[in-house]
């Protein structure tokens, strides 16, 4: 099953009106008045890759002249969402989203301006052209070219003789290439080829896209200092026109198509071969042929061709073609195999050396595993989800849980029980504190567990509503324990929530619509940790218990701080004043090419495989592997069919991820691992949704409900074991929090939290907090403490001098856990804030003053706002913003003073915007006041900070 939504076609068809100049008595409204004509009437297709016009030019520049009523309209090229919008006038038109629906604004010519498309990142994608008033004649002419000639006869490089003449075909695709029909008969009937004269060259057009050749021109001299051809067809590495030296064999110029099929002008400059000879080599060796079962034949694998000619000086023409316009594709990914049975599956696969994978089940005794996890006897529970992707009516549901043993440490799974059925809609699964804990939208749900029957004790429990549905693969999903005894879980951007208690009011509800979220099994507090990012689909711990997750569509890797805001797909935070959101830590993406990630996506092998991912696993799973996994993480690239590991480095108050070598490859396009986690052994379990179809649909009918696998990676070194925690004492549970295999730290750590406060147990650990000499085994210490309740503010306070930055860091955490702490306890934060060095504990202290009452926060970030080494740092900028954002509100002459002193970035001019959104007499006045302020100082930056003051207030 692919969870994610590929937002865009692949492959881009014909291309409908173009740019056209019309006098016409029709009615239209210009800001708020009536017309009745329309001077300047222009007509564009709208793509994600540009606006388009039918001469085939990418963004062209519209002209009109000053006082002319010009109407542009866009016709929606693909399933997208599109507009057109004018940036000096600020006018836009309707959204559309069905491909040939149509839209256009209307206005009057008075200034040169910017057209663009307003949906969020559609401009930044390249949709984006320019509008000019100009005087006099609009024309388009261009001075005349010239054939050239060899032999004092003229080359045959337009194909007027209707052949190949001076020409030497290889391969099929130029063997019935002069055509003389637009449409022609091997171009899609709506297709407009454009050429000029009576013929053209196509390397077998739409129609016979499969074909491969060359075409080689025979050997001319450059007798003029610049020539022009005609091209379309792909934008494909291997549809291509070169123009090569002769006598060097050089390529000195190449180009392909667009991606359309009108011929366009390209210019060549050759004035450093004049009196030299070349010759023209047109090549198409791709066949466009799609190895991915869904996904078409690419139709755009030809490459079409008219008219060589030499000009004396550059010609203009206002479609021409330029290199920079083009986003050329790389070849399509080899596939090895599809639709294999588990155990081919499993030996298709190719991990590193020393690694093996093992068909631990497949269908029929799993079908569309969609979510698991281990329990503490190290048995997998794993969810069916049958009711995907249609919500079945309540209590009609079809999903179920199984639970999974292997019994004599072979890799297979040999047992099995059927745990619940009925279950609708599940989509993450988690196991302890007593029970089972479930996202299945538009509910999270804890089902009860009679231990000693595997059985449910009792019916599921709704503990909370108003989950989303709106797009059913961007639920909740992913559940898993944090450090900290938080039930965690991600997710999606499409899907608005509106979460609460049962019976909760609105008020009383918090909404979340892309994110992290965490639930307290015990207090029953529900809390949204982080918002932003995609459609996360897999969230784990590191050893400091840093969460990441791992998203798709956009930049993938995000090192999640509570209480931070990431860059979003889509939409907008909800907080107004957030102004600007914290980026990836990722320094690659998993995508080739520069169409954008979707168009990337079965073409990126050599990248991690594109961009869509499932999963998220940081490998502590002990010291059988080697130690260059430990800590990486691991995600699986969907498209790809391969598991991509990212590195973590250091950085600031964050870390940096690069990309390592990818772990392996499935070698199969049906692969679709959505999870994996490792085990007592330190081997690691991986689920599959076996299935053709990789994307996202509403249609239950495209996913194959009949096929699914779990696959165990072992190690040669990794030793399979028998284990049961639950049976464990207490201080076994507390030695296990120094395993090497943070499966038993995890599963330790809940089981003595469901247990509950021990004095015993508290003494251990806090012993280990003491005096072991690794701070992660500290950490685990002061994690075990805390869901114990075996910590007192006084103990958390005397742990804000402790020598690791982390352990003080996790002590603020800790202490702002409940949104308030102690007049003592907010002196030692202003006196860290203050004087302590390390970058992390400063984002601690950031995070917690977004948990405290906003009067509280002044002192802290009034130090944290000069600190001037953290002035470049990836987090704490925006973070710290986000902290002093609210003490405008409270206070706005004091906070305008406290921005004035900041060495962080942005702070005065994102403070100077607060104010002003303020909108009240004072707000204005405290401004006009800073303005008088800044201009005694004359100063560059406060000049720049008086300009945005007076731009502010002109609203």
């Amino acid at each position: 099953m692919y969870l994610f939504r590929l937002l865009a076609p692949l492959f881009f068809g014909s291309f409908l009106a173009s740019k056209t100049y019309l006098q016409v008595p029709v009615t239209e409204k210009i800001q708020g008045e009536d017309t009745t004509r329309i001077d300047r009437d222009y007509a564009l297709e709208a793509t994600m890759l540009g606006f388009f016009g039918t001469d085939g030019a990418r963004n062209p520049t519209l002209r009109a002249n000053k006082g002319d009523i010009v109407r542009i309209k866009i016709t929606n090229g693909e399933l997208m969402t599109h507009d057109i919008a004018l940036e000096k006038l600020g006018i836009k038109s309707k959204v559309i989203l069905e491909k040939g629906s149509s839209t256009s604004i209307v206005f009057k010519a008075e200034q040169s301006d910017t057209y663009f498309c307003s949906v969020p990142g559609h401009r930044a994608a390249g949709m984006v052209g320019n509008f000019e008033v100009v005087s006099g004649v609009i024309s388009n002419t261009t001075v005349a070219g010239l054939l050239p000639q060899k032999d004092n006869k003229p080359l045959n490089l337009n194909f007027e003789t209707g052949s190949l003449q001076d020409w030497t075909a290889t391969g099929d695709a130029f063997s019935n290439a002069v055509f003389s029909t637009d449409p022609s008969p091997v171009h899609e009937k709506e297709m407009h080829i454009g050429f000029e004269g009576k013929y053209f060259l196509s390397s077998g057009g739409t129609v016979n896209s499969k074909l491969t050749g060359t075409l080689t021109s025979a050997p001319f001299k450059v007798t003029q200092p610049f020539a022009a051809f005609r091209v379309s067809g792909g934008a494909l590495q291997d549809t291509r026109v070169e123009i090569v030296e002769a006598a060097s064999n050089n390529i000195i110029f190449h180009i392909t198509g667009q991606g359309r099929a009108t011929l366009q002008p390209v210019v060549v400059d050759l004035q450093p071969y004049v009196n030299k000879e070349i010759f023209i080599r047109i090549v198409d060796n791709e066949t466009g042929i799609s190895q991915i079962p869904y996904i078409p034949n690419d139709k755009w694998a030809h490459i079409n061709f008219d008219e060589f000619l030499f000009y004396p000086s550059r010609p203009d023409f206002p479609n021409e073609l330029k290199q920079k316009d083009i986003i050329v594709l790389p070849p399509l990914d080899p596939v090895l195999n599809a639709g294999l049975s588990g155990v081919e599956a499993a030996k298709a696969m190719t991990p590193p050396k020393g690694f093996k994978i093992t068909l631990a089940a497949s269908e029929p005794d799993i079908v569309k595993p969609i979510s698991f996890t281990l329990d503490s006897k190290g048995r997998l529970w794993v969810v069916e989800g049958h009711t995907y992707p249609v919500p079945a009516p309540e209590g009609q549901g079809k999903d179920r849980i199984l639970i999974f043993e292997d019994t004599d440490g072979d890799g297979t799974l040999d047992k099995k029980k059927v745990f619940a059925e009925g279950l609708n809609l599940v989509s993450g699964i988690e196991v302890g504190m007593g029970g089972v804990w479930l996202g299945a939208a538009p509910y999270l749900l804890f089902i009860p567990i009679d231990a000693k029957n595997d059985k449910p004790a009792g019916p599921p429990q709704k503990l909370l509503d108003g989950w989303g549905l709106h797009d059913t693969h961007e639920v909740l999903n992913n559940l898993r324990w944090g450090p900290d005894g938080w039930l965690y879980g991600t997710h999606g951007v499409f899907t608005h929530s509106n979460v609460g208690k049962p019976g909760a009011t609105d008020a009383e509800r918090i909404k979340i619509n892309a994110g992290v979220w965490r639930y307290h099994p015990s207090s029953h507090q529900f809390e949204v940790f982080a918002e932003g990012s995609s459609n996360p689909w897999g969230i784990d711990f590191n050893d400091y218990g840093h969460p990441f997750i791992t998203v798709c569509v956009i930049p993938h890797m995000y090192h999640v701080i509570q209480g931070a805001r990431y860059q979003r797909q889509a939409g907008k935070h909800f907080n107004p004043y957030t102004y600007d959101d914290i980026k990836t830590i990722g320094d690659h993406v998993h995508w080739l090419g520069e169409r954008g990630p979707h168009a990337g996506n079965f073409r990126s092998a050599s990248a991690g495989g594109g961009h869509a991912h499932a999963g998220a696993m940081i490998y502590l799973g002990g010291d059988s592997w080697p130690k260059e996994y430990r800590n990486e993480i691991f995600m699986n690239n969907i498209n790809g069919a391969r598991l991509n590991i990212d590195h973590f480095e250091r950085s600031g108050s964050g870390y940096v991820a690069s990309h390592k070598n990818d772990f392996m490859a499935m070698n199969d396009s049906w692969s679709q691992w959505l999870n994996f986690k490792y085990d007592p052994s330190g081997s690691v379990f991986a689920i599959d949704w076996y299935d053709k179809n990789q994307c996202h649909s509403p249609n239950p009918d495209v996913h194959d409900k009949t096929m699914g696998r779990i696959f165990k990676i072992t190690h040669e070194n990794d030793k399979w074991v028998k284990v049961d925690l639950s049976k464990a004492s207490d201080m076994e549970l507390v030695n296990y929090q120094l395993h090497a295999n943070d499966w038993y730290v995890r599963q330790a750590r809940t089981i003595l939290q469901e247990r509950g406060p021990n004095k015993k147990v508290h003494n251990a650990l806090k012993e280990i907090l003491a005096r072991n000499p690794d701070e992660i085994r500290k950490l685990r210490a002061l994690w075990a403490l805390h869901v114990t309740k075996g910590l007192t503010e006084k103990d958390l306070t005397d742990l804000l001098s402790n020598n690791s930055e982390h352990v003080r860091s996790w002590a603020i955490q800790l202490l702002a856990e409940n949104k308030n702490v102690s007049p003592e306890t907010l002196k030692r934060f202003v006196a860290l804030a203050q004087k302590d060095a390390s970058p992390v504990v400063r984002l601690y202290l950031t995070s917690a003053m977004l948990r405290l009452d906003p009067a509280q926060r002044w002192d802290v970030l009034d130090a944290l706002v000069q600190k001037s080494e953290d002035k470049d740092d990836h987090n704490l900028p925006l973070m710290v913003w986000y902290a002093s954002e609210p003490l405008a509100a409270i206070d706005m002459k004091r906070a305008l003073q406290m921005a004035e002193k900041a060495k962080l970035p942005k702070i005065l001019p994102y403070t100077i915007q607060r104010v002003a959104a303020i909108g009240t007499d004072e707000s204005k006045k405290v401004l006009k006041d800073l303005n008088e302020k800044l201009g005694k100082t004359g100063s560059h930056e406060n000049h720049e900070s008086q300009m945005l003051i007076g731009k502010v207030l002109e609203k």
